[in-house]
This record gives structure tokens, C-alpha cells and sequence, in this order.
């Protein structure tokens, strides 16, 4: 494996792939078999609240903790 390779491939990568995908696949199923049954409402509702805890638990894990200020002069 190259440097490059197992840099990117870190447990903190790792689980911030598995996070995002997770928050878009099992929403995205549930929302799917819960329309077929005639739940659309109910359906949109759970990919909704999924996709939007995926967001926060990205910001709150990931992107919060950057210091991205500017220089101080």
C-alpha cells in the first residue's frame, strides 16, 4: 500500500464514510418501503429526520472542530 493510500483509509475517514452513507442508504430504504406500503407521509418524514441527523452528526464530528479562521494581524 502507498503512503497516500493508508493516509486516506484512517479509522477517522473510515467512519465518516460509513456515517454518511449510512445516513443516506437506511433512510433512503426505510423511505422507499414505507411508500410501497402506503406510508409516503410517514416515508418522507423518517428520510428526512435521517438525512438531517447525518448532517449534524458530520458537523458536530468533523467539520465543528476545524479552526478555520484567518490570520490575525
Amino acid at each position: 500500500m502507498s503512503e497516500t493510500q493508508s493516509s486516506f483509509l484512517k479509522r477517522r475517514n473510515l467512519l465518516l464514510i460509513a456515517v454518511v452513507a449510512l445516513g443516506i442508504v437506511i433512510p433512503g430504504i426505510a423511505r422507499r418501503l414505507l411508500g410501497e406500503a402506503g406510508y409516503n407521509t410517514l416515508g418522507m418524514v423518517v428520510f428526512v429526520l435521517g438525512y438531517a441527523g447525518m448532517i449534524l452528526l458530520v458537523w458536530y464530528g468533523w467539520i465543528r472542530p476545524l479552526d478555520i479562521s484567518g490570520p490575525s494581524h
